[in-house]
């Protein structure tokens, strides 16, 4: 699991930089740049807030979706062997490589809402 602070449905991925001494991160899954710093855990999660309440304001303002809206296609790059394997299962079970892949990773995503 990677760092991640959520407040609010937004998630801020963060990191450390020991040559500054700072803790420092941006928000994932909008359509903008917004960072996020702070010299301690508690700085950085009111750093965190912060930039999400700022953003929500100013998406607000802009009339504009602050979520970044998701179309349901992607791209994934597999091995050639695991691409295989894949095609030869969903082939057996009668089923697209599509409809594989959304249950692979519907089965993956009920089992870490469990946790």
């Amino acid at each position: 699991m990677k760092d991640v602070l959520t407040y609010k449905e937004f998630i801020g991925v963060i990191h450390f930089s020991s040559k500054d001494d700072m803790f420092y991160g941006k928000i994932e899954g909008i359509n903008d740049l917004v960072t996020f710093e702070g010299n301690s855990v508690s700085e950085l999660k009111n750093s965190f807030k912060e930039a999400v309440d700022d953003y929500i304001e100013l998406c607000q303002k802009a009339k504009k979706e602050p979520i970044k809206s998701f179309k349901g296609t992607f791209n994934v790059r597999l091995t050639p062997e695991l691409h295989k394997k894949a095609f030869k299962l969903a082939t057996t079970e009668g089923i697209s490589l599509n409809q594989f892949v959304q249950k692979a990773i519907e089965h993956e995503v009920g089992q870490h809402l469990k946790l």
